[in-house]
């Protein structure tokens, strides 16, 4: 269990706002601030009433809070062998890649790993610089990135970086350096970081059903909007919004823009109703062809609001 102190994905329906090309440059001495020229900013998703969250610092660079205002990112973990999305409150600031990425190295809450989210970057990375130009991020980590693991875990830690940072429509590819030192390859096993990957490169690490909105832990509101991507047959899968009682309130098939081999994207709007605030369930499943059984399940437990 790991989770040190401190979407965005887009999160339903949110706006990306002040995209620009962005340049954090530490300033000298453990825990000082970075000063941007700009970084994305974003605005949190209207159905989701975000938490603020206190000052942090991992590695190098901090995050301050401002206290009463928040907003969401998203961040890449894996459960099981896939990748999956959590979305954390940040405090509002210029430096929302940074933050994103300060989530990502400070690992899964204790709550998270009770739903079964974990994370093949190993303890004690730290983030040295992020700089994005012409779509390209290039983020420096120290070298303790590079530690431990076999394949797998070397393409999953690269793939959550990737994926974390490319939510942001700056950047569509990203660049990595230990220490400072560029590198072309990612660890013994050789993950080939040259020319820099891009989310295409990962395809095999996503689940067939790839929510990336609301994330798991969410307070929302009606009508709530779920987003992501899917591979399904003939692009359909079900979706179901319940109740912890069981009670469900929505059950309706919906399509992605393409599949039977080919992700495509998925929009899909929830309209519901409860009495008083109460735990749900969002669920996300396809009907085998084969047996008619539910396949590729995901499931997201929400906080519902009258």
């Amino acid at each position: 269990m790991r989770r040190r102190n401190f979407v965005i994905w887009l999160a339903a329906g949110a706006l990306l706002i002040g995209c620009r090309e962005a340049e954090v440059t530490p300033t000298p001495g453990a825990g000082s601030a970075t000063t941007p020229t700009a970084e994305p900013t974003v605005a949190p998703t209207p159905t989701v009433e975000p938490t603020p969250a206190s000052t942090t610092s991992v590695g190098t660079p901090e995050v301050t809070a401002t206290p009463g205002r928040a907003t969401l990112v998203a961040v890449y973990f894996l459960r099981g062998e896939k990748l999956a999305v959590v979305r954390r409150p940040i405090p509002e600031t210029p430096l929302v890649g940074t933050a994103a990425l300060l989530e990502l190295l400070a690992g899964p809450t204790p709550r998270e790993e009770e739903w079964g989210f974990r994370t093949e970057i190993p303890v004690g990375t730290e983030l040295r610089e992020l700089t994005i130009a012409d779509g390209v991020a290039t983020v420096d980590l120290s070298s303790d990135f590079a530690s431990g693991g076999g394949s797998f875990s070397m393409r999953a830690r690269v793939a959550q970086v990737v994926f974390t940072l490319t939510q942001f429509p700056t950047v569509q590819a990203v660049r990595f350096r230990l220490d400072g030192q560029p590198v072309p390859a990612i660890g013994g096993e050789g993950v080939i970081v040259e020319p820099p990957p891009g989310r295409d490169e990962f395809e095999d690490l996503l689940p067939l059903i790839f929510p990336e909105a609301p994330g798991p832990g969410e307070t929302v509101r009606s009508p709530l909007r779920v987003t992501g991507t899917a591979n399904t047959f003939e692009a359909m899968f079900m979706v179901r919004l319940s109740t912890a009682d069981g009670s469900v309130l929505y059950e309706q098939p919906a399509m992605a823009t393409s599949g039977s081999g080919t992700r495509g994207s998925f929009d899909v709007t929830i309209a519901f109703s409860v009495p008083q605030p109460t735990d749900g369930m969002l669920r996300l499943w396809e009907y085998s062809a084969k047996d008619g059984s539910e396949i590729n399940v995901v499931e997201i437990p929400l906080r519902l609001e009258p």
